[in-house]
């Protein structure tokens, strides 16, 4: 495997800007052991793998650069955590490029699954060659890329409804409250499933009245959607436990217990848009001790069996492991 002088030296021959200091740290592991019983088959519902840039450029449409995550450094975080399943999804970095996502998924095998970005070039033989690999999704990720014109979320949903709806994909949104509000008819009525990442783009500053929230919750209460209680730290400032995020990830589980899923978001890629740093700056990963982000979820559902529903049971239905 390349080490970080070599992914630098690669990445730098590929045309991306890199800063040497960025380039040497590591994905962040887990400083604190896990303190509660994690159920067999549980599943990390959200990662990303960041390859080799010389051999899975980056997009150049992209508004960050992320330091490299290797599935050799994601295993090593699942084994910490006593988590065997995996969910890797393609991160706007890459466009519709899901080939640094498909290096992830072989890598782990039959315990992996993946999601895709797709667009209107992608065929139809190209996603059945994607479902035999074991994609089982499409994302749309509004957030990234400052999407928050409900017609174009609107459109966006509705175009990819159509392209999943005789497949049995779903199809996963990185969106916000005011997004989810704008378009909860047409996942209503959506003959496809909707995932929502990161606690539906909830803000812990703003209090479970805030614009949306309530409508995440009708959702989720109808069986229509699945959210992700994934990235509190995207969420909320109050690290490292995050302890506001609580009433959202009770309320979400109250609502309904079945419809809930959990991830890590590892690496913890920084795609925030900062006027000082330019798309092909390297963005650091935020160091989060995934140890302790995983001991909240006793917290947040203190049932052992509601767990297990988060852990194995929603993911193996949703992603057909």
């Amino acid at each position: 495997m390349l080490n970080r002088r070599s992914l630098l030296l690669a990445s730098l021959a590929a045309g991306v800007t890199m800063t040497t200091t960025a380039a040497r740290a590591k994905p962040s592991q887990p400083a604190t052991p896990v303190d509660f019983d994690v159920p067999a088959d549980a599943c990390d519902c959200h990662t990303h793998i960041h390859g080799d840039p010389e051999k899975f450029p980056f997009a150049a449409t992209r508004v960050y650069t992320p330091e490299p995550a290797s599935p050799e450094e994601m295993a090593a975080l699942h084994k910490a955590l006593h988590i065997k399943r995996v969910v890797i999804v393609t991160p706007s970095v890459y466009g519709t490029d899901n080939s640094a996502t498909l290096f992830g998924i072989k890598a782990r095998g039959k315990d992996a699954r993946g999601v895709a970005v797709i667009d209107d070039k992608t065929t139809e033989a190209q996603l059945d060659t994607m479902n035999a690999e074991g994609f089982r999704g499409i994302r749309l990720n509004l957030a990234t890329g400052g999407i928050n014109d409900p017609n174009v979320g609107r459109a966006r949903f509705q175009a990819a409804v159509e392209r999943m709806k005789a497949r049995g994909w779903h199809v996963q949104l990185y969106t916000t409250p005011a997004m989810i509000a704008a378009i909860k008819d047409l996942v209503i009525q959506s003959p496809v499933t909707a995932v929502f990442d990161h606690f539906g783009g909830a803000q812990a500053e703003l209090g479970l009245e805030q614009p949306g929230f309530a409508d995440l919750i009708e959702l989720v209460r109808s069986g229509k959607v699945y959210v992700k209680i994934s990235g509190a730290y995207r969420s909320s400032k109050r690290g490292p436990d995050y302890a506001d995020m609580i009433p959202f990830a009770k309320a979400l589980i109250e609502a309904n217990p079945e419809r809930i899923v959990w991830g890590t978001d590892w690496p913890h890629p920084d795609s925030t848009i900062r006027a000082d740093r330019k798309p092909t700056d390297i963005a650091p990963l935020f160091q989060i001790d995934d140890g302790r982000l995983m001991n909240q979820l006793p917290v947040w559902a203190p049932d052992a069996a509601i767990r297990k529903q988060i852990l194995v049971d929603n993911p193996a239905r949703l992603y057909g492991f």
